[in-house]
């Protein structure tokens, strides 16, 4: 009878684990997907234009990804609480390939502009519910090996979109940029399907959410969001569209507090800021989006404007800081349970202060390995400091609310991400108006570089505002050092598996 029993429980331990690997495989998919759509579609945007015209708004192909994904994650986080987070992964699934298909076969820019709004609507799904399950699938022991595998999914497909972009887009058709995605998310949704089961929650019948409220945050950060984004590009970020945007953006803030109060089961919880803990990891993530606009967004530029380097060369010199940030984060369970999640997350943070900081004073022109050593060092940083703020922050909450927990994270980060192209891009756009008599941006300057007709000044100008934007990052992980030092307890009052 002992050993029919013990076989048993091997038996089911064995079907178990090869489920979990089934779905760990899927998340793995489901993240790739997500990653790769937010940057696949920029070196294709010239075969894209050509085809379907619109050159004046091929932004929002992004923007408006962008801006779906973002303001859906704290929807999704409640919903995944209140029904359990297979169907909220289904759903989204679903919705992200019937985005994919329809981007497929837009007809003209508008469509597709609208499509991809729809593909994001489902990637919002996608991302906050992908790190949930990492977090439900594994025990606090084990979750730094399932979320450095999602990290590094996450840094190949972002680096890898652009290039696997422009390759389908030169030798295949840019409708295959969206199309890759069917059979990709098929395999990953049959996954899901068949191997993810959770158990049944007691009143889940009975469950409600607030529509009204999930509405109101969802147009709040519609508004806010778009003026962030288009503020100073579309228009100057004094004219009527640009403050219309932020003024009815701060309406709706207070129609969100309004709503949410009043709600039995709000879409954003108060509880989500009271706690420390929470509080204090969600603003230093934020900052955590603002400061990695500077490598990912400007320093392509500075790579082939400032050194010269071919846009391979200079994607490679990007590259390297996604290469040391998984290994990175791997490691860091080996420091945090020595020091704790809170002190290894300081000492990540404080050496990617320094080593942003270090960037302004590299020499003009200087060589390639300077800016790709500082970018290696930077993403070992950076894996020190947010997967055990990941970690630490999960493990603090039950089932019930961690799905709210992780997107109110993913929320601020992307976020802070919008907001750091907004500040940035003004800061580095200032600078070239200062060293250049006020003429010219940073696009119309580096497309100037392109054409081979902008002198050496021009050169140590571009240097100069991505130098400055540097310096922003440094200040950007000061503050994130400081809010965990001020706000964050010395020990994450960590729940017992």
């Amino acid at each position: 009878m002992g050993s029919t029993s013990s076989a048993a429980r091997e038996t089911a331990r064995s079907a178990t684990t090869g489920r979990r690997g089934a779905v760990v495989a899927a998340l793995m998919l489901s993240m790739a997907l997500a990653a790769l759509d937010a940057t696949i579609v920029s070196t294709a945007v010239p075969q894209i234009v050509g085809d379907l015209g619109g050159f004046s708004v091929f932004s929002w192909l992004f923007s408006g990804y962008l801006l779906a994904v973002t303001v859906t994650l704290p929807v999704y986080g409640k919903l995944s609480d209140t029904f359990g987070r297979k169907p909220v992964l289904v759903a989204g699934s679903v919705v992200f390939l019937a985005g994919s298909l329809l981007c497929a076969l837009a007809w003209n820019m508008g469509a597709l502009i609208a499509f991809r709004i729809v593909q994001g609507l489902g990637g919002g799904a996608l991302q906050g519910t992908v790190q949930t399950l990492a977090a439900d699938l594994y025990p606090l022991k084990d979750r730094p090996k399932i979320q450095s595998k999602l990290s590094t999914v996450w840094a190949v497909s972002a680096v890898a979109g652009p290039g696997l972009g422009g390759v389908l887009a030169a030798y295949a058709d840019w409708r295959w940029i969206f199309l890759v995605n069917l059979p990709i998310g098929a395999v990953a949704l049959w996954l899901i399907v068949r191997h993810l089961h959770e158990p049944e929650r007691e009143g889940g019948t009975h469950a409600r959410v607030e529509w009204a409220g999930a509405l109101a945050v969802f147009a709040c950060g519609g508004v806010l969001l778009t003026a962030l984004v288009q503020g100073g590009v579309a228009w100057p970020w004094l004219s009527a569209p640009s403050l219309a945007l932020f003024g009815t953006g701060l309406a709706l803030v207070a129609v969100v507090v309004l709503v949410e109060r009043r709600a039995a089961e709000p879409i954003i919880p108060g509880w989500v800021w009271r706690r420390r803990t929470i509080a204090a990891v969600n603003l230093a993530l934020g900052a955590l989006g603002l400061l990695m606009v500077a490598p990912t967004v400007f320093l392509p530029t500075y790579a082939q404007s400032v050194l010269g380097l071919a846009p391979v060369a200079a994607g490679f010199v990007l590259s390297v800081c996604t290469l040391s940030w998984p290994v990175s984060a791997a490691l860091s369970q080996h420091v945090y349970r020595r020091i704790g999640f809170r002190n290894t997350a300081m000492l990540g943070i404080g050496a990617a202060a320094l080593i942003l900081f270090a960037f302004p004073f590299l020499p003009y022109p200087g060589q390639a390995w300077q800016p790709t050593l500082l970018m290696l060092l930077l993403g070992a940083a950076l894996g020190l400091f947010q997967l055990p703020l990941i970690v630490g922050v999960q493990s603090t909450v039950g089932w019930a609310e961690r799905g709210t927990t992780t997107a109110s994270v993913l929320f601020c980060r992307q976020t802070g991400q919008t907001v750091g192209a907004a500040v940035f891009g003004a800061v580095a756009n200032g600078v070239l108006a200062a060293r250049l008599g006020g003429a010219g941006d940073l696009d119309s300057v580096t497309r100037a570089l392109d054409a081979g007709t902008a002198p050496e000044a021009t050169r140590r100008a571009i240097s100069e505002a991505v130098h400055a934007v540097y310096l922003g990052a440094s200040c950007a992980a000061a503050l994130a050092f400081l809010v965990l030092l001020f706000l964050a307890p010395r020990k994450f009052p960590v729940l017992k598996d």
